[in-house]
C-alpha cells in the first residue's frame, strides 16, 4: 500500500498532495441513497492507496442543505444523514493512523436560516445585530446588491426589515463587525482543532466584512462594498494565532482578479494558502497556461506562500468534459444545458493536465472522481438540487453533474456506491464503467495514471520551476536537478528534450519517440 510521503512533517502542506471529499457523493455506509461518513471510513484504504497526504472535506455539519451543507445550522454537530460527532472523531483519527490528516470547511460569511441565532433574530430579539437587518427604501430593498445565485440579495421579513443574503435566502449573512460573531468563529475554531483537524478551508474568504454603510455597488469604484475589504485582514490575523496554537494551517477560498491584493491573504501572519482559481479557469491554451503559471508564481513569491493547483471542485464542470469542448476554459455565466463535449479528447487533455499540475510547485488538489475520469454528469432536470438553477429561472445548469455519487464496483447496483436504494443523485447510464474496479489493475486508466503520478511525484523536490527552450505550444521546465515536465499543445508531435528515462507520460510516444498532442511526460535527463 501506497504511503503518503509528506503528511508526517511540520510543512507538509506546502506541497501536499490533498483529495477533496463531497461526503453525500462519496460512499454509502448505510444504503439509505446518501453517502456518509462510515462509507468514506471503508474507503480510506482505497486513499492511502492513491498516497494522498490529506482529506479536505466539504460541509459535514446539521443543515437543511439547501445549498448542499454550506447552510450551516450547528458547527459543533455532523448532519444525521452523515454520521455523529462520534464518528467523526474515529474517521479523523483513522485517517491519522494511514497518515492522512483533516482538512474541514467553514463558512463564515452566512449561516443557515435554521441557525438558532437567525431564527431568535426573526422573532425581533438582540441577535438581529449578528446579521445585516435594514428598512427598505420603500418596497424596494435596502440597496441594489445581487446574490450570487441570481436575483436580489435581500429577502423581507415579516416586520418589514430585509436581511441580507449574497447566496441564497436560506443563507443569512453575517455581522463581521460584531465582536460576538468573531468569537464564535475562533471559537469552533479550536473546537475541530481539538478533535485533531490539521487545517480549515474558509468559505467564500473574500466576502466577510461589508461596508457599514451598505452602499450600492458601483462597477469599477474601490473599495468594493462587500468584497476584499482591508477589515478582513484583521479578522483573519486574529485566527492565526489561534492556528499557531494548535499546529493548524488554513487554505482560503480566495477570488480576486488582482494578484497583489490575493497575496496580502498568504501574508506570514494570515493564511496559509489559498486556491488558485485562475489556473482553474485557465483554457487548455499553451501560452495562457504558462502565463498563469508564471503569475501565480510570482504572486506567491514575495510573501513566500506556496502555490496550489487545481482542475475542478465542487462548483466546476467536471475537466474531461470541460477539455472536450470549443471553450476549454471555465466561466460560471458560461455554463449552459446541452453543451457538445468530445468525451475522448477532454481524456486525452485531463491526463495530460493531470501531470502538469502534480509536476508544478506547490499544493495539489484533486477532487474526487478526478481520479477516475469521471465526466459532468448530464442530470435530469427533475432531479436538479442545485440552487444556482432555481435562482437563474432554470437557465443554468447548476453544479450537480460534478456532484454524482461516485462509482465503485462495476456489477453492483448503483455502481457500488453503497445505496439499497436509487442515490441523491441518478447516476447516467454507462456511470460503472469508470467504477474503481474496473481501473484499479488496468495500467493505462487514469486512476492507474494517477496513482503513479502521485507516487512519483517526490522527485521533482522543493526547487522552483525553471522554464526550458521549446516550441510556442509545448510547455518544458525543469524542477530539481535533471527532472523535467514537458506537456504538448501543439498541433503535431513534438521532439522530447534529452532524456536518459521516460518517468511517466499521460499516453504512449508515437513511433519516433515523440511527444503526441495533449499528451505530457516527465523525463530524468
Amino acid at each position: 500500500m501506497g504511503q503518503p510521503t509528506h503528511a508526517r512533517t511540520p510543512d507538509w502542506w506546502r506541497s501536499a498532495v490533498i483529495y477533496q471529499v463531497y461526503v453525500r457523493s462519496f460512499a454509502d455506509g448505510d444504503g439509505d441513497g446518501t453517502g456518509d461518513l462510515a462509507g468514506v471510513r471503508a474507503r480510506l484504504p482505497y486513499l492511502a492507496e492513491l498516497g494522498v497526504d490529506a482529506l479536505w472535506f466539504n460541509p459535514w455539519y446539521l443543515s437543511p442543505m439547501k445549498d448542499g451543507g454550506y447552510d450551516v445550522a450547528d458547527y459543533r454537530a455532523i448532519d444525521p444523514a452523515f454520521g455523529t460527532l462520534a464518528e467523526a472523531e474515529k474517521l479523523i483519527a483513522e485517517a491519522r493512523e494511514l497518515g492522512i490528516l483533516t482538512i474541514v470547511d467553514i463558512v463564515p460569511n452566512h449561516v443557515s436560516d435554521q441557525h438558532p441565532w437567525f431564527r431568535a433574530a426573526l422573532s425581533g430579539g438582540p441577535e438581529r445585530e449578528l446579521f445585516h437587518f435594514r428598512r427598505g427604501r420603500g418596497e424596494l430593498p435596502p440597496n441594489a446588491w445581487r446574490s450570487q445565485f441570481g436575483g436580489p440579495a435581500w429577502t423581507r421579513v415579516e416586520d418589514g426589515d430585509w436581511y441580507l443574503h449574497l447566496f441564497a435566502p436560506e443563507q443569512p449573512d453575517l455581522n463581521w463587525a460584531h465582536p460576538a460573531v468573531r468569537q464564535e468563529h475562533e471559537d469552533i475554531l479550536r473546537f475541530w482543532w481539538e478533535r485533531g483537524v490539521a487545517g480549515v478551508r474558509v468559505d467564500s474568504a473574500a466576502l466577510l466584512v461589508k461596508d457599514p454603510l451598505l452602499p450600492d455597488f458601483t462597477e469599477g469604484r474601490d473599495p468594493h462594498p462587500y468584497v476584499d475589504r482591508d477589515e478582513l485582514h484583521d479578522v483573519y490575523r486574529s485566527w492565526r494565532a489561534v492556528a499557531d496554537e494548535y499546529g493548524g494551517i488554513f487554505v482560503g477560498e480566495v477570488w480576486l482578479p488582482d494578484t497583489e491584493r490575493f497575496a496580502r491573504y498568504l501574508r506570514p501572519d494570515e493564511l496559509h494558502t489559498a486556491f488558485n482559481f485562475t489556473f482553474m479557469a485557465c483554457p487548455w491554451d499553451a501560452r495562457r497556461l504558462r502565463a498563469s503559471i508564471d503569475e501565480t508564481l510570482a504572486a506567491h513569491a514575495p510573501v513566500g506562500a506556496p502555490a496550489t493547483w487545481v482542475l475542478c471542485n465542487h462548483d466546476v464542470t467536471r475537466t474531461v468534459t470541460r477539455y472536450g469542448r470549443t471553450d476549454t476554459g471555465f466561466d460560471f455565466a458560461a455554463k449552459a444545458f446541452g453543451t457538445p463535449t468530445d468525451l475522448a479528447l477532454g481524456i486525452r487533455r485531463a491526463r495530460a493536465a493531470a501531470l502538469l499540475s502534480l509536476a508544478l510547485p506547490g499544493a495539489v488538489y484533486v477532487y474526487q472522481g478526478e481520479e477516475l475520469g469521471l465526466p459532468e454528469a448530464d442530470v435530469p432536470r427533475h432531479r436538479i438540487e442545485d440552487p444556482m438553477h432555481f435562482r437563474s429561472g432554470g437557465i443554468d445548469p447548476g453544479r450537480d453533474g460534478c456532484r454524482v455519487p461516485l462509482p465503485w464496483t462495476s456489477e453492483a447496483p448503483h455502481a457500488g456506491f453503497g445505496s439499497l436504494e436509487e442515490p441523491w443523485l441518478p447516476q447516467p447510464a454507462g456511470w460503472s464503467a469508470y467504477a474503481v474496479d474496473r481501473q484499479r489493475d488496468d495500467p493505462d486508466s487514469m486512476l492507474a495514471l494517477y496513482r503513479a503520478a502521485i507516487a512519483a511525484r517526490p522527485v521533482f523536490g522543493d526547487g522552483p520551476l525553471t522554464w526550458l527552450p521549446s516550441p510556442d505550444d509545448v510547455l518544458a521546465f525543469a524542477r530539481a536537478e535533471g527532472v523535467i515536465c514537458v506537456v504538448n499543445l501543439a498541433g503535431s508531435p513534438a521532439e522530447l528534450p534529452g532524456h536518459h528515462e521516460l518517468l511517466l507520460s499521460s499516453g504512449p510516444l508515437d513511433d519516433r519517440g515523440r511527444l503526441p498532442q495533449d499528451t505530457a511526460a516527465w523525463l530524468r535527463a
